[in-house]
């Protein structure tokens, strides 16, 4: 079996930093993780990663071909499709290694997890050639800290889990970022409490929140009644933080789970030391 989590979500979400966290957490835990670079328009990130998309195609080579003339979100959309019917040369990257963890980091295109279908594709490339996937999705704290934003990108996490059908880990990024007071607020929602949620909006004064009021009221009762959506904050700085979210998906992925028990071989005490008898 093969283990890999796919770390998804929208631009600026803190993806790379993710992968380079956890590669380092696990090097000084004495574990292996490696890395695999999605995103064909990335500029620089803090890991060598296993197998790099941009040795394949590059967001530029979509952009700048003078037939294709994609902009940069055509262009990405391109970029993933090259690799699928490419998949022979990411399966030979890869390698064929039992019990490899692997992080893919994947474009900041929100549209590639919430509707189309080019990464449930990949992700069923992938579960193919034996990994065990988790989705992670990943959203900066720093714009959850009001109702509005928070039922936003709780519909936005229900959206991808809906899509890629796959087990799921929401993670709000950048806690380290956050003013006590922001801190405080975000709390409130971790659980999520709807009602807290949809009493705050209530507070805002806006002809939005008085035209949509039922439609707000109704998404918070699906989130309360069908409990689909949770969220974990993520602190960098925090040791304790980050091997919170990394043991959270080891458990639900199974990671470790088919090793073999060890064994220590002991010898067979002999029968005849110690008896007294002539």
């Amino acid at each position: 079996m093969r283990y890999a989590q796919l770390v998804v979500g929208p631009a600026g979400s803190g993806k790379s930093t993710y992968c380079s966290t956890m590669v380092k957490h696990a090097s000084d835990s004495n574990r292996i993780l490696e890395v695999v670079n999605l995103d064909p328009a990335a500029e620089h990130f803090d890991y060598e990663p296993l197998v790099d998309i941009r040795e394949l195609i590059h967001l530029d080579d979509a952009m700048e071909d003078e037939d294709l003339h994609f902009g940069p979100n055509g262009g990405l959309v391109f970029c993933m499709e090259t690799l699928l019917e490419n998949c022979e040369w990411l399966e030979e990257q890869l390698g064929d290694v039992d019990d490899d963890y692997i992080l893919f980091d994947c474009p900041g295109q929100i549209e590639l997890y919430t509707h189309l279908s080019v990464i449930k594709k990949l992700v069923n490339t992938l579960e193919k050639w034996n990994f065990r996937i988790c989705v992670v999705f990943m959203i900066d704290s720093q714009f959850m800290v009001d109702g509005a934003k928070f039922l936003s990108g709780t519909m936005a996490a229900l959206s991808v889990m809906v899509n890629l059908e796959l087990p799921h880990v929401n993670i709000l990024t950048k806690m380290d970022l956050l003013s006590k007071s922001a801190r405080k607020q975000l709390d409130h929602y971790l659980d999520p409490d709807p009602h807290i949620l949809l009493s705050d909006m209530r507070n805002v004064q806006s002809r939005w929140h008085e035209k949509y009021r039922k439609l707000t009221e109704a998404i918070g009762d699906v989130i309360e009644n069908f409990s689909l959506v949770r969220f974990y904050p993520l602190n960098i700085k925090d040791e304790e933080s980050i091997e919170n979210i990394l043991i959270t998906i080891d458990n639900i992925i199974q990671y470790g789970e088919d090793a073999d028990v060890k064994v220590r071989d002991f010898d067979e005490p002999d029968e005849d030391d110690g008896n007294g008898d002539d």
